[in-house]
């Protein structure tokens, strides 16, 4: 089974959707049009090298489907502070979308009419489950991690409140696309420590959040401790680990998105998404 450093998902120019390997990160400029070494094969069951290259035409969502996305929430302390210092559990707020929320990384997002009045964003170091994981331990936990990819967890903050949904975040966050996530899925090798890395998130190229994956209030071992204990995590699951401060929610005013609005976010060693707001 040959493994990846950027495996990237795309349709070629013979109209094909194929899956390819990068030796280095390549911007979204620089990819399209580019020729790319095709790999044969799924990011679950393995792939083959070819002799072949394949020439990029259009970047897609990296994985094909999902089961599950699994996201922690409030897992930055600034997040927490900013949301009127929201006391932190002693164990990782978990909510979910499901897989149809998945969106390609440089997808225009069409938005429901029900999303549109308090619509945010949340930019996010995500993973992905490469094999189906139960009771794992800290020790074990990165063994179970295929790759890192970058992520934007949108949100109709509109149905948050109490009187609305009894404060629960699941419904608001599970539109369909509100998961972009892209446009890579990188090797553990290349990334390293993933608790190292700058993100950050603009809104119309005005910087909105910028913080460091050290700061996380739960380790990615530690979340997947919590996710499997008891459990089954199916291969393919897409684990978004929080965001940090700077949401629109908590803005003063808040700021919402828009029509047209063009989110960036951006993780070190792992890529930068490019999604349009489209109501």
């Amino acid at each position: 089974m040959v493994m990846f450093d950027y495996l990237v998902r795309f349709v070629d120019t013979q109209g094909g959707v194929v899956y390819g390997n990068l030796p280095r990160l390549t911007s979204l400029d620089d990819l399209v049009g580019s020729k790319v070494a095709l790999l044969t094969g799924d990011p679950l069951k393995g792939f083959q090298k070819t002799d072949q290259t394949r020439t990029v035409k259009e970047v897609l969502c990296p994985l094909d489907s999902t089961p599950i996305f699994q996201c922690i929430g409030v897992n930055y302390p600034l997040h927490a502070r900013e949301g009127n210092d929201f006391k932190v559990p002693s164990q990782p707020i978990v909510f979910t979308k499901p897989g149809d929320s998945k969106a390609g990384p440089f997808d225009d997002v069409y938005c429901h009419p029900d999303a549109r009045p308090e619509l945010d964003y949340e930019g996010e170091l995500c993973f992905v489950f490469g094999k189906d994981c139960k009771d794992a331990t800290e020790e074990t936990a990165l063994d179970y991690v295929l790759g890192y990819t970058t992520g934007n967890d949108l949100s109709a903050r509109n149905y948050v409140p109490q009187e609305i949904s009894g404060f629960q975040m699941s419904y608001g966050k599970s539109f369909d696309a509100f998961a972009p996530i892209g446009p890579y899925i990188v090797s553990s090798a290349i990334v390293g420590d993933p608790h190292k890395l700058d993100l950050v998130t603009k809104v119309n190229g005005e910087v909105r959040q910028k913080d460091n994956t050290s700061s996380m209030i739960w380790s990615i071992p530690q979340i997947i401790v919590h996710l499997s204990r008891g459990r089954t995590v199916r291969a393919g699951t897409v684990c978004m680990t929080g965001t940090p401060s700077g949401v629109g929610w908590f803005m003063r005013p808040s700021c919402f998105l828009k029509d047209g609005d063009i989110v960036e976010v951006s993780v070190e060693k792992v890529g930068t998404i490019r999604n349009k707001i489209v109501f």
